[in-house]
């Protein structure tokens, strides 16, 4: 799978060192928001909601970098309605509450209760998964494709990089590209991809926390199916599968490919292959 190489992530930490507004305005895109996110993370949104809880002040210069950003994003003619945008515009907002002396009330922002009868179905919801590798010959909606998508968008993301994209396959319109699979083919695809690009606005990410990534997304796509009445199946690529799919979408070497989940309207019921107790699986704990 195409890569970049040790000395090309070297150079790539090098240039992290120091960025000017004519680097940042000449970056692509994707690289551009990436670092966007992340720098309005560190810079900003940590301490800020750190300072909200302690009732303590920022610094007077901490919205600067963030300010900056916002201003290269007008500069380089991106829309304002983007989430991006929006939410660092959200944060220097409650920045400013902060700095003149007001109480920060983020109650309007808290979860909705979560009352006895909704955690017992998130538990259902969890123990209930199968991985199924049999299914109807029922389309799948669009809807509730973009539903479970979303809830992988949703997973949590290594300094807001998000760096996940999709492919859909619909078996019945590209048969054969998941040939060598150990299923069944489809009857959708879901490939979970990254854009390596998305990595370059943070230059001490690990090798590690790309899979982190990828395999929570991948974890929230196949409880989300689950919960809109389909099955599904977590699955590993063979390296002809992946340079299929390349071949077919025509990836670019930044793109990444990292696993998949096929999903359908299941067509068996498999028994639970059971799990050993949490005690015989904690390797120690601190007294409370």
């Amino acid at each position: 799978m195409p890569e970049w190489t040790k000395e090309e992530k070297r150079l790539i930490r090098q240039k992290n060192a120091v960025l000017t507004n004519e680097q940042f305005l000449a970056m692509d895109e994707v690289e551009f928001r990436a670092r966007f996110r992340e720098r309005v993370h560190h810079t900003l949104e940590i301490q800020l909601y750190s300072c909200a809880y302690r009732g303590k002040k920022l610094l007077d210069t901490q919205t600067d970098y963030t300010k900056r950003l916002m201003g290269l994003w007008e500069k380089r003619g991106l829309s304002k309605e983007l989430a991006d945008y929006r939410y660092a515009a959200k944060l220097i907002e409650f920045a400013d509450h902060i700095n003149a002396g007001n109480k920060l009330d983020l109650s309007a922002y808290a979860p909705s209760e979560i009352k006895p009868e909704n955690t017992e179905l998130f538990y259902r919801i969890i123990t209930e998964r199968r991985s199924v590798r049999e299914f109807k010959d029922i389309p799948v909606p669009d809807e509730l494709i973009d539903k479970i998508l979303d809830a992988g968008l949703w997973a949590a993301h290594s300094c807001n990089l998000q760096s996940i994209r999709y492919l859909v396959v619909r078996e019945d319109k590209i048969p054969g590209l998941f040939l060598g699979s150990d299923i069944p083919g489809g009857p959708v695809h879901l490939v979970i991809c990254q854009d390596q690009k998305t990595y370059l606005g943070n230059e001490t990410m690990t090798e590690r926390n790309y899979l982190l990534d990828a395999g929570a997304a991948a974890q929230n796509i196949v409880l989300a199916a689950h919960a809109v009445g389909l099955a599904g199946v977590w699955l590993t690529f063979t390296e002809e599968i992946m340079d299929r799919l390349r071949k077919e979408f025509k990836l670019p070497v930044h793109i990444r490919i990292v696993t998949y989940v096929d999903i359908g309207y299941g067509d068996q019921t498999p028994y639970p292959p059971l799990r050993d107790t949490v005690k015989n699986h904690v390797l120690g704990r601190t007294p409370l």
